[in-house]
């Protein structure tokens, strides 16, 4: 082989490589989107990500758990793209911390918030002022709620039962969870006579019947934010903008929620 053929061939393969590689730039790798959500979001937001990934080929990984324990994960460091929360404090709270993009945030659903009990139950109750909500947990049952002082959906029972009279004669047979889906868990296995949840909780799991739903103005109102991370990646947004799409809406209404889409 003579010295000038090796060195036209070298050229040649140079230039090859020259021009496939700005192809190869142009084959979209797929991105991880990091989502903390309110437990609550699981079954419609699971949809909605499967629809996404379906969509755009990007992977969505989602931690669900109560809003207040994700937020303080988040204030610690964890690394997440988009949070979801089951109400405004505690976006408000990674706000005042300069942990969200503000501008990108949004109000998208509403909820209901329910009494349940487990679907083979006999009680009967009409949610009033000054309801018997003590006498129909029985002797000794508890009423099953996620945790009053942190956890949005606990935070809403409780204020609908002040609101209704009935929170002081029934607070020391509470029995406080970590979040909204393990107090419906305890109700779907017959650990608790009854519980609070929100509508779309009791929807997810056919092991619980609803009893009553609190009057709207016994609570406030139960609204769901999300915001990306200040330090969420570019590609992030997309998800954002697609969970107020039309495309994604029925993955929530399926759910039980309401669609609000307005900024906040």
């Amino acid at each position: 082989m003579s010295a000038n053929y090796f060195r036209r061939s070298l050229m040649a393969a140079a230039i090859l490589g020259f021009l496939v590689a700005p192809l190869a730039t142009l084959v979209a790798q797929p991105t991880d989107i990091t989502v903390f959500a309110a437990a609550s979001l699981k079954n419609a937001l699971d949809d909605a990500a499967k629809l996404y990934e379906q969509k755009t080929g990007d992977k969505v990984a989602i931690s669900y758990a109560a809003s207040s324990a994700l937020a303080k994960q988040i204030e610690a460091g964890a690394p997440a793209d988009l949070f979801f929360s089951a109400d405004l404090d505690w976006m408000d709270y990674l706000a005042k911390a300069n942990l969200i993009d503000t501008a990108s945030r949004r109000t998208l659903l509403g909820n209901t918030l329910v009494l349940i009990a487990p679907k083979d139950s006999a009680v009967s109750l009409t949610i009033a002022k000054n309801f018997p909500l003590l006498a129909a947990l029985g002797a000794d049952g508890k009423l099953a709620i996620a945790n009053v002082d942190s956890v949005p959906a606990g935070k809403y029972g409780k204020a609908a039962l002040s609101s209704l009279g009935v929170w002081d004669a029934v607070s020391p047979r509470v029995a406080q969870a970590e979040n909204v889906r393990a107090a419906l868990g305890y109700v779907a296995k017959g650990e608790a006579p009854l519980g609070i949840v929100y509508g779309t909780d009791a929807k997810s799991e056919p092991a619980v019947k609803v009893i009553g739903i609190f009057p709207e103005d016994s609570h406030p109102k139960i609204e769901y934010p999300v915001a990306l991370l200040a330090s969420a990646k570019p590609e992030a947004r997309k998800f954002l903008d697609f969970l107020e799409s039309p495309e994604a809406r029925p993955t929530f209404e399926a759910q039980g929620f309401t669609i609000l889409a307005g900024r906040s």
